[in-house]
């Protein structure tokens, strides 16, 4: 079995030294999109370093190199084709908001192992910390086909029940053909998202976006159409990635909000259509994040 579960929960974490800058910062946010139109006051927020705000999904690719999903596939007790592996879902905590610059210790380790029987879950565990204390932790769920089925635990259920009734806010936003293109920039280099023969090997009929990438446009909107625009106020946010978004889709991002939290469900469908209009999209509104909590003040 490519993967020892007891090994790799055993095996000794990894930490290194990160860094970033506000080029890194600027760099993310145009990747997820920020900067249309170009001179809109609330997008020059993530654009211009002289007004610069960190969305905190910034930290999924902080100090790219550092301990992370691709370091966590080399770790001992784990041995795995790059070809089989799904991003299943991302968690984040953010422990006080993110400088636009900044130098700081990253520790990462298999925090889990499960048995989903054709699969296997990998929850590797990021901890960031600069000399104030904690910044961040993020985990992320790896889903690697076909490594299941040894009897192992399975694991906690990451479904919730639909939220009721209708949406309090929905919006679109346009994925650009060339955005996993830019996206990787910020450190993601698994050619499944730029090289179409490598995405035929992992079944798909060409290169798909980065999860994060989603991830990272859907926390965006969620600050920018209910909190204000002020990301200082994220708490935590988790999903769980129900599906694969194709550069050139349109996401469809449904938001029911309370003081405390904001659940999120994302669709994308080829096409822009517009909001008022009630005709099915090219996917059917795919589902691509779900059982998705953005916790605020």
């Amino acid at each position: 079995m490519p993967i020892d579960a007891a090994k790799a929960l055993a095996a000794e974490p990894r930490t290194g030294e990160i860094s970033w800058d506000t080029k890194d910062v600027q760099l993310y946010h145009l990747g997820i999109g920020a900067g249309r139109p170009a001179t809109d006051p609330d997008e020059l927020r993530y654009t211009l370093e002289s007004r610069l705000h960190v969305l905190p999904s910034f930290a999924t690719v902080a100090g790219a190199g550092s301990p992370g999903v691709i370091s966590g596939l080399s770790m001992p007790g784990v041995d795995v084709d790059l070809a089989r592996v799904l991003h299943g879902g991302q968690s984040l905590r953010i422990h006080r908001p993110l400088p636009a610059e900044g130098r700081a210790t990253a520790t990462g380790r298999i925090a889990a192992v499960y048995d989903k029987g054709k699969a296997a879950v990998l929850v590797m565990r990021t901890e960031v910390a600069d000399d104030d204390g904690p910044l961040w932790t993020n985990d992320a769920q790896i889903y690697v086909r076909g490594e299941g089925g040894w009897g192992g635990d399975r694991g906690p259920s990451a479904r919730l029940d639909p939220p009721a009734g209708a949406p309090d806010r929905t919006v679109e936003r346009h994925v650009r053909e060339d955005q996993a293109l830019l996206y990787r920039l910020s450190g993601d280099l698994n050619p499944l998202h730029a090289d179409p023969e490598f995405a035929k090997r992992a079944g798909f009929d060409r290169p798909i976006l980065h999860g994060l990438c989603t991830y990272g446009m859907t926390l965006k909107a969620v600050v920018d159409t209910l909190l204000g625009g002020d990301v200082t106020r994220v708490r935590s946010y988790a999903t769980r990635f129900a599906g694969v978004v194709f550069p050139g889709e349109t996401l469809r991002i449904r938001m029911w909000h309370t003081p405390e939290s904001t659940r999120v469900a994302v669709g994308a469908a080829r096409g822009v259509p517009p909001l008022e209009r009630s005709q099915e999209w090219g996917r059917d509104d795919t589902p691509v994040l779900a059982d998705t909590i953005v916790e605020h003040t």
